[in-house]
């Protein structure tokens, strides 16, 4: 059941902080880097798609779930920021031991002779080892610089509320999130 705000005759709810420039910034970094993030994933997953080594669908499934974060953040869902920043620490994880080669032979050990280099999820050559390599390690500063943003994000309060009058909020320019006296929070 929806809680019932109950705001008073005049009165409308407001978000003060995304008003402020820093929050639109951060809340677009952290888009842009889940963006960035899902291209290099795919870049990387269709380019060496002959030689990875199991989880390709995880790949596909963590951009859909990258594209989803993005698209609420967007609309100023504070709540997955902590969601996005654990997802971002896994991959950062993985790329780190893709990228370095800590598991065995990393994407740069097959630029060697005795390789076959990678065919692409849409036939023919992929990338070259050294490219899926530069990509890959590419991903280690690109997933920190998202845990970062997120957290700051986090931080800047996106989901506080201030209950002011109409015409205030008009001077503003906010947005007013309800508006009448018993209205549903969102």
């Amino acid at each position: 059941m929806a809680q019932v705000r109950n705001i008073r005759p005049g009165y409308t709810v407001i978000h003060p902080n995304r008003d402020k420039a820093l929050c639109k910034l951060t809340r677009l970094l952290v888009v842009l880097l889940l963006l960035a993030s899902v291209a290099l994933m795919l870049i990387v997953t269709i380019g060496g798609w002959s030689k990875l080594q199991g989880l390709k669908p995880v790949n596909f499934v963590w951009c859909a779930v990258y594209l989803v974060i993005a698209g609420y953040i967007w609309r100023w869902a504070r709540g997955l920021l902590p969601i996005a920043a654990a997802l971002a620490i896994l991959l950062l994880i993985v790329a780190v031991i893709a990228g370095l080669g800590l598991a065995g032979a990393s994407w740069s050990d097959r630029n060697h002779s005795g390789f076959a280099s990678p065919e692409s999820l849409l036939g023919g050559n992929g990338l070259t080892p050294s490219t899926l390599s530069f990509l890959t390690i590419l991903l280690i500063p690109l997933e920190a610089a998202l845990i970062m943003v997120a957290m700051i994000g986090f931080s800047q309060g996106w989901n506080v509320e201030k209950e002011v009058p109409r015409e205030e909020a008009k001077k503003r320019g906010s947005r007013p999130v309800q508006q009448g006296p018993k209205a549903a929070m969102v």
